[in-house]
């Protein structure tokens, strides 16, 4: 990758990432050295974390925050619903020590390399997002820069100052009055010490994980929020005091304050503050992996007059199926989510390889996980219409002991709750054969979800930042299966480990991947669905 072109950069990084299992990527034989791993947190010398105050705020179902039901609300985000969504989305929120054929499972017992739970899924990146809480006049507390601890589900102060004014600069020309912002940063090395260059692809998903949860949750909380991804992303690295290959903002949230903004909210110039601030380093040696930084200079030099209209991405959407064909199965009524958002949350896990076949997967189970994914995926956002469309991906499922249904590969349609068997058929072998890890076994899995997107033809349509977006749907699509499955009590496993090329061969066999070109269709994830072994053992501590 030695050419200038920021498009072309995150073109051929996509293209490295998707053919990774058939030409190893930059730095494939860098090994992680786990003993010198960098901490989990931020953690600053001589600052402690103030707890945040408990708010028991009622949520809607998961049901009602995927179709837009919403609550009564008066527009405003309010502080107690800020700590409860930190607590509820981020925060450790207890201990697990299940034996599952994870190859974490030997360390589970000894409490330093405890695994802690919490309602976001991630790429196993270590919390590699870093949350800021940017507070105006109008907060409970001094206005400043504070940092999210999710171990203390506190906050530590990092600067005293009214900052907002450099925040509604950068995100300029987006319109709002707000002076209450949640900036979402990636520590590139969290993730990178253990994912090597592949880590960039990894860790933009876990962005999209946050955003869509924090979506699903405003919204049962009756006051939706709405992240942008298109502002001047070096200014607000230069408030926080970090430094743009090391750290950087990927999102801001504004959170609503009603429809009386606060009137110390101040437009025109704004003094230059900055965090001075700089967090522990835990590791004595920090890698750089220069195909990490080259793809991500290319996403930050965006300019926010260029943001693109949400017209402009629906040139990018994928193959979209009507579900009109006379060999379209109807599935059974989806399941409702009658769960709340907050329990969904609570019990969200990643099965592991507990899956077991004896059970099968009704369909009634399939299509409100199905159903669940679609909707989540369409994140709302600066780029987007109020109601996340145009979806840049679509769902496809290979069918393995799903009740009434043949193995074979479907394309599935929200619109009419239908598969369109492709009529590849699907085996096991295949899908245990493409599958880099030892942590499951593919063949007790029911079905195994893609989330397919058209990569080249986000980038030709919105520029490189576009890559950002797409990654940001997929985790947010991953989240919204994965709080499915927790609602209605089946097994849910996301994966990246997995051979993109062979599926695209076994999906469309007339389909040449090593063709260029923005129609290619590549599957970026997977998600594994199906029933777990009864009465296995496990323990789960909860702290809250």
């Amino acid at each position: 990758m030695d050419t200038e072109d920021p498009i072309e950069t995150a073109s051929q990084y996509l293209d490295a990432i998707v053919r990774r299992n058939r030409s190893p990527m930059e730095d494939w034989d860098f090994k992680p050295d786990w003993a010198d791993q960098p901490r989990k947190h931020n953690v600053y010398p001589g600052i402690g974390a103030v707890p945040l105050p408990a708010a028991r705020i009622a949520l809607a179902t998961l049901e009602e925050s995927l179709v837009g039901q919403l609550p009564e609300s008066n527009d405003t985000f309010t502080m107690p619903m800020l700590y409860e969504m930190l607590r509820d989305s981020y925060a450790y929120g207890g201990r697990r020590l299940a034996i599952t054929p994870n190859d974490d499972s030997m360390a589970l017992p000894y409490y330093p390399l405890a695994v802690w739970s919490r309602g976001t899924a991630s790429g196993g990146g270590l919390y590699p997002l870093e949350i800021y809480w940017v507070s105006g006049p109008s907060g409970p507390t001094l206005p400043g820069v504070y940092n999210y601890s999710p171990a203390q589900h506190g906050v530590q102060r990092l600067l005293i100052g009214d900052a907002t004014g450099q925040v509604r600069r950068a995100i300029a020309p987006a319109e709002t009055a707000s002076d209450q912002f949640l900036l979402v940063t990636v520590k590139f090395w969290k993730n990178s010490f253990k994912y090597r260059s592949f880590s960039y692809h990894a860790v933009t998903m876990d962005v999209g994980t946050a955003l869509g949860t924090w979506q699903l949750w405003s919204r049962a909380a009756g006051v939706p929020l709405r992240p942008l991804f298109t502002f001047d992303e070096e200014a607000l690295n230069r408030l926080l005091g970090v430094r743009t290959h090391e750290e950087s903002v990927f999102a801001v949230v504004p959170l609503p304050c009603g429809k009386n903004p606060p009137s110390t909210v101040r437009h025109g110039a704004v003094p230059e503050l900055r965090v001075a601030a700089v967090p522990m380093e835990r590791s004595r040696t920090v890698v750089r992996h220069p195909i990490v930084e080259r793809v991500h200079d290319s996403t930050v030099t965006v300019q926010v007059a260029d943001r693109p209209p949400a017209e402009q991405l629906a040139a990018a959407r994928p193959r979209h199926d009507d579900g009109g064909g006379n060999d379209a199965i109807a599935l059974a009524e989806p399941c409702p989510l009658r769960t709340t958002v907050r329990d969904a949350l609570r019990r969200r896990r990643s099965s592991f390889g507990r899956f077991s076949a004896h059970d099968g997967l009704g369909q009634a189970e399939l299509g409100a996980v199905l159903r669940a994914g679609t909707l989540g995926a369409r994140l709302v956002s600066d780029v987007k219409h109020p109601d996340g469309t145009p979806e840049l991906t679509r769902l496809a499922v290979f069918a393995n002991h799903v009740d009434g249904v043949a193995p074979d590969v479907y394309d599935y349609s929200v619109a009419t709750n239908t598969l369109t068997p492709l009529g590849v058929g699907v085996s096991t072998s295949f899908l245990q054969r493409t599958y880099f890890l030892n942590n499951y076994n593919m063949e007790q899995v029911a079905a195994v979800v893609t989330v397919l997107a058209r990569p080249h033809a986000v980038l030709a349509a919105t520029g490189q930042r576009g890559y950002r977006v797409l990654n940001a749907e997929v985790g947010a699509a991953a989240q919204a299966m994965y709080l499915a499955a927790a609602a209605i009590g089946i097994g849910c496993g996301a994966a990246l480990g997995f051979d993109n090329v062979s599926y695209v061969e076994h999906i469309d066999s007339q389909n040449d991947p090593d063709r260029d070109g923005d129609n290619q269709e590549w599957p970026l994830l997977i998600i594994m669905l199906g029933h777990e072994r009864r009465n296995a053992p496990d323990f789960h501590f909860r702290l809250s």
